[in-house]
């Protein structure tokens, strides 16, 4: 799932080892990520309706399943996350957000009349379209994390924006998403993949990527402002772009001619609408103040994970264990609260 401006063209992005962001802060679009789950974590059974995973009282646990599996893995192999919850849109984004719900509805109709129809392999590809990460499962989540010891933040507006700002301001030493709007954000260091990787994709193993915002800028001869001019023309989520604008035309063109409005006045183009404004939104992204100590780590807590994950929300024993082996490997966990003399 792409989200935001495809830069893919541009990017150099290279294949990292998961163990190379030991000792780093990594700051995680949790939205993009609980998505991730609740379309993957999926009932798949025969009659089953495909929509994420849930526990005898029909509430959602697949974003909880595949939150605990991945955050508990980064902790084991040293790596500080922290995951960053969207605040409200910006009011730019109101046209998309409205083609998005479009479609989702479009997509539970269908769904319905499949299941409706006994046609459970339709009804199981549109289970995909119509996921919804809920306030509920979004208390659920932060919940999770603060059993586990792990930091969260609400984003002033958008995840990856609030990410970006916290890295350029030292805050977080990577942002991980799948939306390379994070660069426009002018996040310093993009990993991608980072909550897929080792998993298969097409019968091919998927690896985590990292995207240096100051080498692809260095390699295109581009300042961040015209990144963020092309990207407005090929087309974001607050503007569709310039028509018959694409990465190759608009690079050549930003590089020419500079910005979107001597191109637009080259080409005779109407200038987009509210130009400034969108501009604002990815060089100056709102961003909610946080203090340095409020991202330090916390304590698991073993017998509140227990009670909300296995006893409340029925996970098996054997995904308890494994979590908790993780975290042990870790020195998470205070075992029985005794400090003995050989742990000094």
């Amino acid at each position: 799932m792409d989200m935001g401006c495809n830069l893919r063209d541009l990017a150099n992005a290279e294949d990292i080892n998961l163990a190379e962001l030991k000792g780093k802060r990594v700051g995680i679009d949790a939205f993009l990520t609980a998505f991730q789950f609740l379309t993957t974590i999926r009932d798949r059974s025969p009659t089953g309706d495909g929509g994420p995973l849930r526990d005898s009282k029909g509430r959602v646990v697949a974003h909880l399943m595949g939150m605990l599996t991945r955050t508990t893995t980064m902790l084991s192999l040293g790596i500080q996350p922290v995951f960053i919850f969207d605040g409200p849109a910006p009011e730019l984004k109101a046209d998309e957000l409205a083609a998005r719900r479009e479609r989702r509805l479009e997509a539970e109709a269908a769904h319905k009349q499949a299941l409706e129809d006994g046609d459970y392999q339709t009804a199981q590809k549109m289970a995909q379209r119509i996921v919804h990460y809920s306030p509920e499962m979004v208390e659920d989540t932060k919940q999770m994390l603060d059993l586990l010891g792990v930091r969260w933040v609400d984003a002033a507006a958008e995840g990856e924006g609030q990410a970006a700002v916290m890295a350029v301001k030292g805050q977080l030493d990577v942002v991980a998403t799948q939306d390379w709007d994070a660069l426009l954000y002018g996040s310093p260091i993009l990993v991608r993949n980072l909550m897929s990787d080792g998993s298969k994709r097409h019968g091919r193993t998927v690896r985590a990527q990292k995207i240096i915002l100051s080498e692809m800028l260095a390699e295109h001869e581009l300042s961040r402002e015209q990144l963020v001019d092309l990207a407005i023309m090929i087309g974001t989520d607050f503007h569709p772009g310039l028509k018959g604008i694409g990465p190759k035309t608009g690079i050549k063109l930003i590089k020419s001619l500079g910005t979107i409005e001597a191109i637009c006045e080259e080409k005779g183009k109407e200038l987009p609408e509210r130009l400034d404004e969108i501009r604002e939104i990815f060089l100056n992204h709102p961003c909610n103040a946080v203090a340095d100590e409020a991202l330090n780590p916390g304590q698991v807590d073993v017998k509140g994970l227990i009670q909300f994950l296995q006893k409340e929300r029925e996970f098996s024993q054997r995904r308890i264990d494994e979590a908790l082996t993780k975290l042990r490997k870790a020195n998470l966990i205070r075992e029985g609260g005794q400090t003995s003399l050989f742990s000094f």
